[in-house]
């Protein structure tokens, strides 16, 4: 009996030059590949003066980082921070970057998102008192970056104009104020429903705060576990931002919980001593900073813009972002 025979198989062929496939390159038109050359120059040249000026922090501001293309030398920088304001692109810039910082996504100046960016860091602990940081921004419309700007904190400078600003996030618990400043300045540019409102926001130093106020209407926080009140809960956003309308002052702890809504700040100061143009909201904003520990955000009506206090004093001033600063 024969044994049967091994069925006999064809050998593989070895892969042939021609039958590799060669990685496919991204077609880009002249247009694109100008404004990538363009940002990868400005970054080297941000990189340079950060490194020259003994920088502790290089933040880079972007809207979307879907819409940039960040060299890999950059991207590895170890005093690096990204700072997003799409919510779709946080996400990713998390899995790529060791710190990311997320400011609202609306309608900003540059100045406005290097501002929102800062103070964020700040409230984190991220940067403080006597750090020099690098900024660099641009405007969502044109995907390239096109400012620059270096801070040192804790100097008078038009960004950050007072030395209170480095003392925040030993102040309030860590996140609270950054929160907070996203909701102000949200309410500040969309207003409620299409209308603009006033209002007033108070940090700290809650204790001394409720005795230098008195209830105007009924406290509609009143009752509520402090769970549910709380500013970090995303859920809640909503609510401060309906009860926003009312007249009155919100009162928050240093944790983030709302204390009371429409309340009258029994302290002032002079409008002498306030900027040209503020009136009484932003005295009682003023005031009640210079007597207690807290920080105030007030909201202008009248302009949009939203104003930090502490110790009497404005120390960030975000401005509503007008037609004329807008991309055409």
């Amino acid at each position: 009996m024969t044994p049967d025979k091994p069925d006999k198989k064809t050998p593989d062929k070895p892969a042939t030059t021609a039958s590799k496939k060669a990685p496919v390159r991204e077609k880009l038109d002249p247009a694109e590949k100008e404004r990538i050359k363009f940002n990868h120059s400005v970054l080297s040249a941000a990189a340079r003066i950060a490194d020259g000026t003994g920088a502790k922090s290089l933040f880079l501001i972007v809207d979307d980082l879907r819409d940039y293309r960040i060299p890999e030398p950059f991207g590895k920088r170890k005093d690096l921070k990204v700072v997003v304001s799409a919510k779709a692109a946080e996400e990713q810039a998390r899995a790529l970057y060791p710190v990311v910082l997320t400011i609202p996504d609306i309608k900003l100046s540059r100045i406005g998102k290097i501002k929102l960016a800062v103070m964020g860091a700040i409230s984190k602990g991220l940067v403080e008192q006597g750090d020099r940081i690098v900024c660099v921004c641009g405007i969502k419309d044109f995907k390239t970056f096109d400012t620059m700007v270096v801070i040192e904190i804790g100097k008078e400078y038009e960004i950050l104009s007072s030395k209170e600003a480095g003392n925040i996030s030993t102040a309030i618990h860590p996140g609270v104020f950054e929160e907070l400043l996203k909701i102000a300045v949200e309410l500040a540019h969309q207003g409620r429903e299409g209308k603009p409102l006033g209002t007033i926001f108070v940090l700290g130093d809650s204790e001394r705060v409720m005795q230098l106020s008195r209830q105007m209407i009924f406290n509609p926080f009143q009752g509520y576990p402090e769970e549910d009140r709380n500013i970090l809960d995303p859920s809640l956003r909503e609510t401060i931002k309906e009860f926003a309308s009312l007249d009155g002052a919100f009162i928050i702890r240093d944790d983030g919980v709302v204390l009371a809504a429409g309340r009258y700040l029994n302290a002032s100061i002079e409008d002498a001593s306030l900027p040209q143009g503020l009136g009484s909201r932003h005295a009682a904003a003023a005031g009640i900073t210079a007597l207690t520990n807290a920080i105030t955000i007030a909201i202008s009506e009248s302009t949009g813009d939203a104003r930090i206090f502490k110790n009497g004093k404005v120390f960030l001033e975000i401005e509503k972002e007008t037609p004329q600063q807008r991309p055409t």
